[in-house]
Parts: structure tokens; C-alpha cells; sequence
């Protein structure tokens, strides 16, 4: 296990061709993820990036935003608020933005609307499967005798038996979406948009099997990864309210823009989204299996056969690359204020923040080199998206019981073990 973004690099990039997923990973997630793109290698992988690349383009993002995205918040997110804000009624904000999120990838990437997220928060058998292959896949790749799952498995016991039943329930629901796609594409000589799936369906691979597992890897991709950083984002603004207090200035500075460039311009809030996840990463950990012998930067050798895991949670706490002040919850850290002169210096309160991207090797939360997430843009875009919306309106209030502190879990993806309870307060207009 490495830490060393010069190791990192090595792995994601210098050395990528004999650092594949490798058969343990693919094994340990296969009764779950199949071969969709986050647990394929070789052609496979290549083939489902290079489809998939299609839908990230400019275009797409504007329409994500604009119409997924602001549906979703304007008919069902800020409704179910403001009836917990005035009912007094507690909800469990993890969940919440979780239904969100996945109502939000089935429209965009499916063209298919859930409706997950309805005031009743209905019990969906779905998310509870869904969850249960998270946990158990994740455990299977954490184990540290296979043999173990694999006895299991094959006797059809234990956790590996409800596996099997929840696997299947998650791949029955893929399959069904993936069944109505096909025979609305029979249907129509033309769609109106393309939406991944149409794509992949389109672009002559008539593989169910392959498809199905493609739509589950996308659900894992949309539902859980910005949810568990919304999450904590929530969390850590309480408790920050210096934090908080500029992104309300920074929303109301940019109210005049459209929802699209008001997102994508919005520098402050992206810097609390990037240091919320130095300290709390969506996925906390990845591996890879050597393909070959190999030797790594710091001298570290690497025989074949070799796991080589990097840990993103270690990487965001060390001294080393955050400076001493790691612990504190710090946007600053991700901006510069541009001063040129001495003059200027008397002004700097007045400059405007700039981005500053730390090196993606450092913080490789969203991978690095030919894996790089293709979904990065559209996360973040969909995030601030959120965070304005619900911020220029309500205050989160962490609900924990007394003395009770959130942890973090990490599986496949990290989140706050046993939920994020929270109240929701109305606060006053920020119009000018």
C-alpha cells in the first residue's frame, strides 16, 4: 500500500499497461459489477470509455444542469425541505441526496425517471439490494483469506447468499431498463437526445448482458460518489461557518448568470467541495494487481501478482503534502487572489479568488491518467448546483444525538456510517 503520489503516478500513468484491475478485483466485484466499466480491463474498458466519452461534452453538461438537475431540485429537493423545515421533521440527508443522485443519473444517463425521490421517501427494495452488494463486494476485496467468501459462495451460505439474491434484484432492475430502452429505440427512427444508454445500445454491441452491467457501474458512479461528498460538505459547513458565510456571498454575487454558468463560476464553492473531499474521498481506496515485476520510485519492489493499493483517505491527512495545518477544514488552501503590486496588496479583500488545482497524483480522488473519472465536470457542476439551490434557502443542522460523533465508513465508496440526520431551518432571501 503507497501513499507516495510519486508511486501513484507510476501506477495510474508512467506504468499503467501492467497495472490493470487484475482477476482479484475483478473476481472479488464480478457477482455484482460484471464487466461494466469499473471492473473491466483490456478491450473491454476501452470500449465502454471510449462510448461513454461522448456523453460528457459541453453540450451535455448544459442540458444536465439545466433541465436533469434543476428539475429534480426545483419539483422534489427544495419541496421536501421546506416541509421538513416547517413540519420540524428530521431527515437523514445522506439518504436524501443519495435518492437524488440516482433519480438524477437514471434521467441523464437512462432516460429513465425513478422517481426515488418523492416526498413519502418510499422504501425501495432496489437501494436496499443495491447497498447490500456494495457492503459485501467491498468486504470480499478487504478479506484477507478469499478462501473464505469463495467457501461460501460456493456452498450458498451466509452473506454470500443473500449476495446472490441482491445481485440478482440489481441486475433485474438493469435489465428491465435496459429492455424498455432497446424497444423504445425499436420504436422511434429517432430520438430527441442521446442518452448513454442509447448510445452503448446504438453502437452496434447487442451483448444484454455487457449493457446491464454497464448501467449498474454508472448507477454506482452517480448515486454514490456525490452524495457521500455532499454529505460531509453539509457536516463540515456547520461547523465552519466562516465557510459557509462566503459561499452565501459568492451565490448571491453570482444569481445573475445562468444556472449553467452560475455552476461552472462558482470558484469558492468548488474549493470547499475539493477540501471536503481531501478529508472525506468519495472512493477512500483503489487497487491494482502488477502484471509483471516491477520497481517503484521510492525503490519499492513489486513482484507479479502483487496488489498495489493507494490510499486517497491517507493522501488528504499527510503533513507532508497539506502542510501542518492538514487537519483544518480549509478552502484557502485551493486559491490565490491575484496581486501584482503594492497597490494592489492594499485591495486584496476586493480581487477575485482563483482556482488553484493541486497536483492530480497528490489528490487522485477522481484517479489520474487514463482512468481519470469521466464524469469529474459534470460532478462538480452538478454539486454546486445543489449547494446553491439549497443553500440560498435553507441552513442544514446536524441532528446527531448528544455526544454522538459521524463516522466514516469506507466500502466501495466512503460514507458517514449510519446516516446524517439533520434539521432544516429557513433562512432569509439573499437577494441584493
Amino acid at each position: 500500500m503507497t501513499a507516495n503520489p510519486a508511486n501513484v503516478q507510476h501506477i495510474l500513468k508512467t506504468r499503467f499497461d501492467i497495472y490493470p484491475k487484475g482477476p482479484v478485483f475483478r473476481q472479488a466485484l464480478r457477482d455484482f459489477l460484471g464487466n461494466g466499466i469499473f471492473n473491466a480491463d483490456g478491450e473491454t474498458w476501452k470500449y465502454q470509455r471510449q462510448v461513454a466519452s461522448h456523453e460528457f461534452n459541453t453540450r451535455s453538461l448544459c442540458k444536465f444542469i439545466e433541465t436533469v438537475v434543476d428539475t429534480e431540485l426545483n419539483e422534489r429537493l427544495t419541496p421536501l425541505l421546506a416541509d421538513a423545515a416547517a413540519n420540524e421533521k428530521v431527515l437523514d440527508l445522506q439518504d436524501v441526496l443519495q435518492r437524488f443522485a440516482f433519480d438524477n443519473i437514471c434521467k441523464i444517463a437512462f432516460g429513465f425517471d425513478p422517481k426515488y425521490l418523492l416526498p413519502s421517501l418510499p422504501k425501495s427494495e432496489f437501494a436496499e439490494a443495491f447497498d447490500y452488494c456494495v457492503m459485501v463486494s467491498a468486504e470480499r476485496l478487504r478479506g484477507l483469506f478469499p478462501i473464505i467468501w469463495k467457501f461460501k459462495r460456493f456452498f450458498n451460505i451466509g452473506d454470500q447468499r443473500r449476495l446472490r439474491t441482491a445481485a440478482k434484484e440489481v441486475n433485474d432492475f438493469a435489465k428491465r431498463v435496459v429492455r424498455e430502452k432497446a424497444e423504445e429505440l425499436k420504436e422511434k427512427t429517432s430520438l430527441e437526445s442521446m442518452d448513454l444508454l442509447s448510445r452503448f445500445l446504438t453502437s452496434g454491441h447487442s451483448d444484454e448482458d455487457l449493457v446491464t452491467d454497464i448501467v449498474i457501474s454508472f448507477i454506482v458512479a452517480g448515486r454514490d460518489t456525490t452524495s457521500a461528498a455532499l454529505t460531509w460538505f453539509f457536516y463540515l459547513l456547520y461547523n465552519h461557518p466562516n465557510v459557509e458565510n462566503e459561499i452565501l456571498t459568492e451565490i448571491k454575487e453570482k444569481s445573475h448568470l445562468s444556472v449553467y454558468e452560475e455552476a461552472k463560476d462558482m470558484v469558492y464553492t468548488h474549493a470547499a467541495l475539493c477540501e471536503t473531499m481531501r478529508l472525506y474521498p468519495p472512493i477512500p481506496i483503489d487497487t491494482k494487481e502488477a502484471e509483471s515485476d516491477d520497481i517503484w520510485p521510492d525503490d519499492t519492489v513489486v513482484k507479479k501478482g502483487y496488489r498495489a493499493i493507494y490510499n486517497i483517505y491517507a493522501m488528504g491527512r499527510i503533513e507532508t503534502l497539506w502542510g501542518i495545518d492538514w487537519a483544518d477544514y480549509k478552502p484557502e488552501r485551493w486559491l490565490k487572489k491575484n496581486v501584482d503590486d503594492d497597490n494592489q496588496k492594499e485591495n486584496i479583500e476586493k480581487k477575485k479568488w482563483n482556482f488553484i488545482a493541486r497536483d492530480q497524483y497528490a489528490y487522485p480522488v477522481f484517479q489520474a491518467g487514463p482512468r481519470i473519472c469521466l464524469g469529474k465536470e459534470m460532478a462538480f457542476l452538478q454539486m454546486k448546483r445543489i449547494v446553491a439551490s439549497v443553500l440560498q434557502r435553507f441552513k442544514i443542522v446536524p441532528a446527531f444525538d448528544e455526544g454522538v460523533e459521524p463516522e466514516f465508513i469506507g466500502f466501495l465508496t466512503g460514507k458517514m456510517k449510519d446516516g446524517f440526520p439533520v434539521r432544516i431551518e429557513e433562512r432569509a432571501s439573499l437577494a441584493p
